[in-house]
């Protein structure tokens, strides 16, 4: 925007110039219109063809004064153009090496495919929660957009094994298909598991049968933003005052609470031990939902305070930030 106000006040100074010397000249020269602009075209140019009237000594420090103003101001405008120019490519040639090699560096990484409006609210809670991830997106003005704010981006198509190459999908720890369609984001899926087994992939899909297609394709869980809409639409009505407990469980006044997972490692001195041993609501102030068991994928709700903790147990806790980054040191997961 500052740069178009610049060249607008250029413009309009070099006109003002040229106006100025086609008068002063048919005013000096005692000439026509066409023969002040001829004059005032090759004063400016400096192209030295002959005068077309008397120059008397008023015309010549005319002259000279159309001709330091007119070099002037286009020399200023021409080196502000060539310098708006390079000093953009220069900026953006920067910022994406740059972005390059901080993409070579991700490992343990999200890549996250497409950036529409759901893949916009992922950014967000990703960017929330300091987690190292890359978007893959096609349309250039929206990764352009992205690049701007600091995220790092690739313009392609996620459905492309070279594109998902870039994103250092072998080295990733989770894929979000976020695309516009389900045929993409099930060649995304496919294409993602086949390139990395290991890899945990989340999928949007659209089409109620879409579910199924994205699981065979590779997916490990599937979300449909219009069930999920739907679903929480009906129990606004049906159950407000459940929605409302669940609205508030996570945002209680000025303290916010989450629902975290935190994986207990093979050191940790809670294996082997009961909750009740452990000790972690008295600990940290957290409380234990629920127990995922190393290998199961089914969860186990309120679970016993006799319940026994192994090594590759996940427990999904309830409490605020600072209480389960302590809870995950205790657990050696960092």
């Amino acid at each position: 925007m500052e740069s178009h106000r610049k060249f607008l006040v250029i413009i309009i100074t070099f006109s003002i110039i040229i106006v100025v010397a086609v008068i002063g000249y048919m005013q000096l020269l005692n000439v026509g219109f066409i023969d002040a602009l001829y004059m005032t075209a090759i004063t400016i140019s400096t192209v030295g063809y002959g005068e077309v009237g008397e120059m008397v000594a008023p015309a010549k420090i005319f002259t000279i004064f159309i001709i330091f103003s007119g070099l002037g101001v286009a020399g200023y405008g021409f080196t502000s153009l060539v310098a708006l120019f390079f000093e953009g490519e220069l900026k953006d040639a920067w910022r994406r090496r740059k972005m390059e090699n901080k993409i070579a560096e991700l490992k343990n990484h999200y890549i996250i495919c497409g950036a529409g409006e759901i893949g916009h609210t992922v950014i967000k809670q990703f960017r929330e929660n300091d987690l190292p991830f890359v978007v893959i997106e096609k349309n250039h003005r929206r990764a352009s957009e992205l690049r701007h704010e600091g995220v790092l981006t690739i313009v392609g198509d996620a459905t492309s094994e070279d594109v998902l190459e870039s994103a250092h999908i072998k080295k990733s720890k989770g894929v979000i298909s976020t695309l516009s369609n389900d045929a993409d984001n099930v060649f995304t899926v496919l294409t993602a598991r086949q390139m990395n087994d290991d890899v945990y992939i989340v999928s949007k899909a659209i089409d109620r049968n879409a579910h199924n297609k994205l699981k065979k394709a590779g997916a490990n869980n599937t979300i449909s933003p219009n069930e999920i809409g739907g679903r929480r639409m009906a129990a606004l009505v049906i159950r407000p005052s459940v929605m409302s407990f669940l609205d508030v469980i996570t945002q209680a006044g000025d303290v916010t609470l989450d629902l975290e997972e935190v994986k207990i490692c093979t050191n940790s001195d809670f294996v082997g031990k009961s909750l009740m041993e452990a000790k972690i609501p008295e600990q940290t102030g957290l409380i234990v939902l629920a127990i995922k068991r190393k290998g199961d994928t089914k969860l186990k709700f309120n679970p016993s305070s006799n319940e026994i903790l192994q090594d590759g147990d996940t427990m999904v806790v309830l409490g605020q930030e600072d209480q389960v980054v302590q809870l995950r040191g205790m657990a050696c997961e960092i």
